[in-house]
Order: C-alpha cells, then sequence, then structure tokens
C-alpha cells in the first residue's frame, strides 16, 4: 500500500509524540520515590526539683560529682571562683517571681543553677572565634578552650551568670586531676557541657547521677516516651528569665 507524503507525515507525527509521552507517563504513574527522612535530633534538657531544695544541702554531692569530674579548680579567692553548677538565692534565680509578700525563707531558698543550654544562646552569636557554639545534633552549647582568646564577649551576653573566666592558671587549684577530662589554661571561659563526654557513652550527666534524692531529672524533650517529656507534661515549671527569648533548657518543677 502506497502512502502519500500527508499521510507518511501524520504517522510520522504520532509515532514521535508518543515516544515524547511515555516517559511522563511512566513518571505519573510509578510510585513516588521519597526520600529518606533524617535522624530525628534530640533536644538535651533537665529538670530541677525545687522541692527538693528544703532537704538540708541535697545537691552537695551534685556539684562535687560535677567539679570532681570536669577538673574545676578551688580558689580561695571568691573573685577567682570557677563554677559550673552552683547554688543561687531563689530570688536572684527568679527575680520576676517574687512579689511584696514572698517570704524571706522562699526569697533565701538556695536553687540550684547551671549553664541553660539555650535554643537561641547569645553568648554563642557574641562570640569572635566560635569558641563558643551550638551542636545541631543534640542542642548542646559547647566551649573549645583551645579558640577562647579571653575576650569574655559571651560572659558579657549570658544572662545567666553561667561562665567562669580563668584569672588563673586552674590546675594547681584542682585536687585531684582526672586524666580522662582536659585541663584549663589561664585566660579562658568555661561552663558546664551537660556532661556530652558522658551521653556520648549513654550515661546521664554526673550531677544527675550523684542526686539521691530524685532532685534532677534529665532527658530528650524530643522524645515523647522519655521520663522528662512526662514529668514535665505533668507539671507546672519555671524557667529562668524566659521573657528574654534565650529559651533555657534548664526546667524548674515547682
Amino acid at each position: 500500500m502506497s502512502l502519500d507524503r500527508r499521510t507518511f507525515l501524520k504517522i510520522g507525527g504520532l509515532t514521535i509524540a508518543g515516544f515524547a509521552l511515555k516517559p511522563a507517563y511512566t513518571l505519573l504513574s510509578a510510585p513516588p520515590t521519597l526520600p529518606a527522612a533524617p535522624p530525628a535530633k534530640k533536644r538535651w534538657a533537665m529538670l530541677v526539683e525545687l522541692r527538693a531544695s528544703t532537704h538540708k544541702d541535697w545537691w552537695s554531692d551534685c556539684i562535687a560529682a560535677c567539679h570532681r569530674l570536669h577538673n574545676v579548680p578551688v580558689f580561695q579567692n571568691v573573685k577567682h571562683e570557677i563554677k559550673w553548677i552552683w547554688t543561687s538565692p531563689f530570688a536572684e534565680v527568679f527575680p520576676e517571681q517574687v512579689r511584696q509578700f514572698t517570704k524571706e525563707e522562699l526569697k533565701q531558698r538556695p536553687v540550684l543553677v547551671l549553664c541553660n543550654h539555650c535554643d537561641n544562646p547569645p553568648c554563642v552569636s557574641v562570640c569572635p572565634t566560635k569558641a563558643t557554639f551550638k551542636r545541631e545534633e543534640d542542642g548542646i552549647v559547647m566551649m573549645d578552650y583551645h579558640r577562647c582568646i579571653g575576650c569574655r564577649y559571651c560572659m558579657a551576653a549570658c544572662p545567666y551568670g553561667s561562665r567562669s573566666f580563668n584569672w588563673k592558671d586552674p590546675r594547681p587549684a584542682v585536687p585531684t586531676i582526672n586524666e580522662a577530662y582536659p585541663t584549663r589554661t589561664k585566660g579562658v571561659v568555661e561552663k558546664c557541657n551537660f556532661c556530652e563526654e558522658r551521653l556520648a557513652k549513654g550515661q546521664v550527666p554526673a550531677c544527675v547521677e550523684a542526686c539521691k534524692d530524685k532532685g534532677l531529672y534529665f532527658g530528650d524533650l524530643n522524645n515523647p516516651d522519655s521520663e522528662i517529656r512526662k514529668v514535665l507534661e505533668g507539671r507546672f515549671v519555671l524557667q529562668r528569665k524566659p521573657s528574654l527569648g534565650t529559651g533555657p533548657n534548664v526546667y524548674y518543677l515547682v
């Protein structure tokens, strides 16, 4: 059967169109391939039980465990004091909670305080060398002692007084050096690191482990089955200066 020129071009055009449409049809008819979901990030946080502070010096073991593990020096002169975790009066920790008729006993009650490992840490944004940085995988605000130049901008930016500066060489003032954790030098800032070296081993922070009165809770806020989430959802809590927008990850159970 002979084909005229017009018929031949029609058949050729339809054939080409069919080949062009096939990949699109295949793409639309095939099940979509979704990218693998990224692993869920952690968000470490701590809960401090304010009721536990009615027990005299319950926090002393917590402080001692932290400072012993991290080679925190003990200076007699308060001007040189280095502290990772310590206590301050309720009125200083929560000034916005003090009212005209707040009992003096409550104002002076010791409250355990430490770095808040904020969601929006001002210390990170002001550090010129990035010695202070926030870890993306779990939100811990870290210190790189080797990058610290001692400008103390981070200390000025922190609204919680959670950082200490080494005015003197701290190593002679460490009672017993823990060789498993690095010591610092004169001229650098240091602070709590949520015991990130213990978390890497699946352990809880030293202060939590040392607290015998269940005064501290620690866990992942992004895990709905974690103990810290369950406690947090069932109790009223306070945060330090939440109006500043720093997003502190240390909560206080009332």
